[in-house]
């Protein structure tokens, strides 16, 4: 496994906190984008497999991690015009794939919009198709949170993650290993599903033209994802219902194999080896 090393790059917001594995090579960089409200630490045991023969890179996006926040909520075009300055910063003119998880994957599909010469392929996990109202619905489920003096919305958010996290692979331990990631979003934690909520993903999806993998674990976005085939030109949909939130902790090589042999494919059969 490559080693993992962090660093950070300037961005139109600030600074960008990224986790580098790996070093650039014949395949394309694959940059990875996180959940909402998590980092790019969600990454780090997968990008640590990936870099063995390629660079892999996940940032944390803005307002996330360790990276500066913006000061008013963005949309999920701004985070992709955000991790296209961090692909300058890092010296990438070349071709590049990239993977978004959740809120990620909005990312990774609008920046594929955005530069569409230069990303090559993308990797999503779940792909969420929501009609207006359950996009509503979600909006007053992410509301900001306000903080309570004896830690109850602390608690809650515990209690939610553990709901969420354990099991599949992964035990108390791990969770609780990863669940301080989910509290550096602080005050603003509620920017990243403001955005994701506001963004029309299936009209994003309809227009990509390269390759896609959705990845559907069994996770709280699984329905929605079911919807997302219809609207894939040029992609497929891989159901992993046993995987849940944390299988690339949990199933790490199993993931960097799946994702390694689509995006190692060639150009005429894509999804052959998946």
């Amino acid at each position: 496994m490559a080693v993992v090393r962090r660093t950070y790059v300037e961005g139109p917001f600030g600074q960008v906190h990224v986790r580098t594995a790996g070093a650039k090579r014949d395949r394309p960089p694959l940059i990875c984008f996180h959940m909402s409200p998590m980092s790019g630490r969600v990454f780090e045991a997968f990008i640590a497999e990936m870099g063995e023969d390629r660079l892999a890179v996940a940032p944390d996006t803005p307002g996330f991690g360790m990276s500066d926040a913006p000061e008013q909520p963005p949309e999920i075009m701004d985070y992709a015009r955000a991790m296209a300055a961090l692909v300058d910063a890092l010296d990438i003119d070349g071709p590049i794939d990239l993977m978004g998880y959740h809120t990620g994957t909005r990312i990774a599909c609008e920046l594929a919009r955005l530069r569409p010469q230069q990303v090559r392929r993308l990797v999503l996990v779940a792909a969420a198709i929501m009609t207006a109202e359950e996009r509503d619905a979600q909006r007053k489920l992410y509301e900001p949170v306000k903080p309570s003096l004896d830690g109850t919305h602390l608690s809650n958010e515990w209690q939610s993650y553990v709901h969420f996290n354990l099991g599949r692979g992964l035990d108390l331990n791990a969770v609780a290993d990863m669940f301080p990631e989910m509290l550096l979003g602080r005050d603003r934690a509620w920017y990243g599903h403001h955005a994701a909520f506001n963004h029309a993903l299936d009209q994003t999806l309809a227009a990509l033209r390269q390759p896609v993998m959705v990845i559907n674990p069994a996770d709280d976005l699984q329905l929605f994802t079911s919807r997302a085939a219809p609207l894939l030109s040029n992609g497929c949909v891989i159901d992993k219902p046993e995987w849940g939130h944390g299988f690339l902790d949990a199933s790490t090589q199993d993931a960097a194999r799946i994702v390694r042999a689509f995006l190692d494919s060639s150009d005429e059969a894509p999804f052959s080896g998946v």
